[in-house]
């Protein structure tokens, strides 16, 4: 009964942000069987994520800078990116900019879900430890997820030479988010939590613009306003 209660705990955060930032989607929702196979693909690329930081550490070592920025930042931000642009990207359910987040996200989530698991289950969890994981790691994914699913977005409905800006974009400026959240948390400063909460808070509120402006560019609000104008 622990267990569950445990792994509930874990799971939960992951399930209720993909629940919202899916709900988030104005104008024409995925099909919930396409959000659960990319948050699902995002819990398998756990394990090659895990082989190949591991074997990257012991070739390069884990200096604070090298590690969050290349190796933790690098490869996770790196794999989602390659997995969402060979599966997702020409897939005929993406069909407006706002679904490059939610797949962005459900992939984010996926992997942070199987973390947070994992954290619970061979770490000494209490309930403040899974509270504080919900807020910042789990959270944090969740918005890198945003940011990268945004650019990909607008890479999809660009013209070539700004599809290639938008899909570089799309990879390096959540690995940038991503290596200075975890060079923060791994500096080992006693004051970690004045340099998180402002980057957080600043993540939220760029996420949501982003947000906003991806449903704006959805082809299907201007359908549903020349609808509105027929009836």
């Amino acid at each position: 009964m622990l267990l569950f209660s445990i792994l509930t705990a874990a799971v939960t955060p992951g399930i209720s942000l993909l629940t919202y930032f899916y709900l988030k989607d104005r104008y024409d929702a995925e099909p919930i069987h396409m959000v659960i196979r990319v948050f699902l693909l995002g819990v398998l690329i756990v394990l090659p994520i895990m082989v190949l930081q591991r074997g990257l550490v012991l070739w390069l070592g884990d200096s604070p800078l090298l590690f969050s920025f290349g190796i933790s930042a690098g490869v996770e931000e790196l794999v989602k990116w390659f997995v969402l642009y060979h599966i997702i990207f020409n897939h005929t359910e993406f069909d407006e900019p706002y679904d490059g987040i939610v797949y962005a996200v459900a992939i984010s989530l996926g992997f942070a879900t199987v973390e947070n698991v994992l954290y619970a289950v061979f770490q000494p969890a209490t309930v403040g430890s899974l509270i504080i994981r919900a807020l910042l790691p789990v959270s944090g994914h969740a918005l890198f997820g945003v940011t990268m699913g945004y650019y990909l977005g607008k890479a999809k409905f660009a013209e070539k030479p700004k599809m290639l800006q938008f899909l570089s974009l799309a990879a390096l400026v959540p690995l940038l988010e991503h290596g200075i959240y975890d060079w923060i948390m791994g500096s080992g400063s006693t004051y970690w939590a004045w340099f998180i909460v402002p980057l957080m808070i600043y993540l939220w509120i760029k996420g949501v613009r982003k947000m906003n402006r991806a449903n704006a560019g959805s082809p299907f609000r201007i359908l549903g306003h020349e609808e509105e104008i027929k009836l």
